[in-house]
């Protein structure tokens, strides 16, 4: 058990029998009141958000979490299956589990996951990734326009907006937070 003082951003709490990701954290007080954390957290089984006050009387439950890399190696039935790349263990996520990242994960690539006592809990994506672009239209001839765009299938299947130029075969960088191109890698 551990004061409601010690809640910080990025620390993962059993709030509600579940672990919840804290990503907001204000200390307020009001008058003569006893102060209080107001705290904002995503609950990382099932991807919701909640705010709620935790007095400074109270006691809270801060999680063992550590981030670990495995390699991302394919998919099939039973889940997306990853390699520690030191012990060679095979370690499969849910589908549910990496239903945000899907469209991201390119085979023999490294990620970052939060695991939370030792049981894998979310996939962290880096803010940009690295990935080939499988089918493209050809640019039009006089189609010249500043800024024009094409869609481009990317080898996880995901589809994003393009320069003229861009060819298939060619590695480009996409943001993960808003699906759009950055540049060639």
């Amino acid at each position: 058990m551990a004061s409601p003082t010690e809640v910080r951003k990025g620390k993962v709490l059993d709030y509600q029998g579940a672990p919840h990701l804290v990503l907001e954290v204000q200390h307020r007080t009001q008058g003569r009141q006893a102060g209080f954390m107001q705290v904002t957290m995503r609950n990382l089984n099932t991807g919701s958000s909640t705010n709620t006050k935790i007095r400074t009387t109270d006691s809270v439950t801060i999680l063992h979490t550590e981030t670990i890399k495995l390699e991302f190696s394919y998919v099939d039935g039973d889940g997306y299956h990853f390699m520690d790349p030191e012990s060679f263990e095979d370690i499969i996520l849910e589908n549910t589990m990496v239903e945000d990242a899907k469209d991201f994960l390119v085979e023999n690539q490294i990620y970052n996951i939060l695991s939370v006592d030792e049981k894998p809990i979310q996939i962290e994506l880096p803010a940009s990734i690295e990935m080939k672009v499988t089918e493209s239209a050809e640019g039009v001839k006089g189609d010249t326009a500043s800024n024009v765009q094409k869609p481009a299938t990317l080898e996880t299947g995901l589809t994003v907006q393009v320069p003229l130029f861009i060819k298939e075969g060619e590695t480009i960088k996409v943001n993960t937070t808003d699906r759009t191109y950055q540049g060639r890698a």
